[in-house]
């Protein structure tokens, strides 16, 4: 965990909070290294499709609208 943190209360329904214990306790983790790994990801998860939609971004005309250009390719190609 980082260096710089900070205390937070939240507030969960008992059995999430016995779940998490001994989820926890089984993987021989506290519950806030859990919640902490598991934001990482979250945050690493959201970092990495940014990119990608970053990457993306421009491709289509801002005048494109793709629903309709979407339906016509599904139209043209199931033509029989």
């Amino acid at each position: 965990m980082q260096a710089d943190t900070t205390k937070l209360t939240i507030r969960l329904p008992r059995e999430d909070v016995d779940f998490a214990k001994s989820y926890a306790k089984a993987h021989g983790v506290s519950v806030t290294e859990m919640i902490d790994r598991y934001l990482r990801r979250l945050r690493s998860a959201q970092q990495s499709s940014g990119a990608e939609v970053a990457q993306i971004t421009g491709l289509v005309l801002a005048d494109v609208d793709g629903v309709s250009e979407y339906r016509q390719h599904l139209l043209d190609k199931h033509a029989r």
